[in-house]
């Protein structure tokens, strides 16, 4: 087992890669599935939680991203969604797919400018978000503890095993450079398929 802790060097506290504390930075696309379907099936609010963690997955959202979404962003009839990228990314324009118009058909009337709100009307934050995505894995029995970026990690993942190239997957997450996006890339199992002819 790896030890864990936080280390010490000169008196700053030095905290150890991502990889020390997880199994691993993405979800399978069943996995997000399962954690789509317990957050359907938890509280009240488990349309908005749902399509909160569908849109972040389908779009490759931040969290400060998802949270930010606002409807001035969503054309429901053109089936598009405007996405504004944090950290000086690319903008770009998404297409919705019928999962994500469903959803998001069913969060309207809320009376707010933004997509999801809390039940006193205001917008959610990123550590709503971390808390509520937390907590679905817990409920959905995913074998590791996860956090909302694995969400965009796995849509990097996902497309790069269905053969997206590194140049569209960049402009779809909104990196501006190109190492950023073949990360997933290296990882894509589907890209030594035909390695070994049995």
């Amino acid at each position: 087992m790896t030890d864990t802790s936080s280390t010490i060097v000169n008196r700053t506290l030095r905290r150890l890669p991502n990889s020390a504390y997880r199994v691993r930075e993405y979800l399978t696309e069943k996995e997000v599935d399962r954690l789509i379907e317990a957050a359907r099936k938890r509280g009240r609010n488990g349309a908005r939680d749902a399509a909160a963690i569908l849109l972040a997955y389908r779009h490759g959202l931040r969290a400060t991203e998802l949270c930010s979404l606002r409807w001035s962003q969503i054309d429901l009839r053109n089936g598009r969604l405007h996405v504004n990228r944090a950290k000086g990314g690319i903008e770009s324009v998404h297409p919705l797919h019928a999962p994500e118009l469903r959803a998001l058909r069913s969060l309207q009337g809320s009376g707010s400018p933004y997509v999801f709100v809390t039940e006193a009307g205001t917008p959610v934050t990123p550590a709503w978000f971390l808390r509520m995505v937390q907590r679905t894995g817990r409920a959905a029995k995913l074998p590791f503890p996860i956090h909302p970026h694995m969400l965009r990690h796995s849509t990097g993942y996902k497309l790069a095993n269905d053969g997206q190239d590194t140049r569209s997957l960049a402009h779809y997450l909104g990196h501006r450079n190109l190492q950023s996006s073949a990360r997933y890339t290296a990882l894509a199992p589907d890209r030594f398929k035909g390695f070994w002819k049995d």
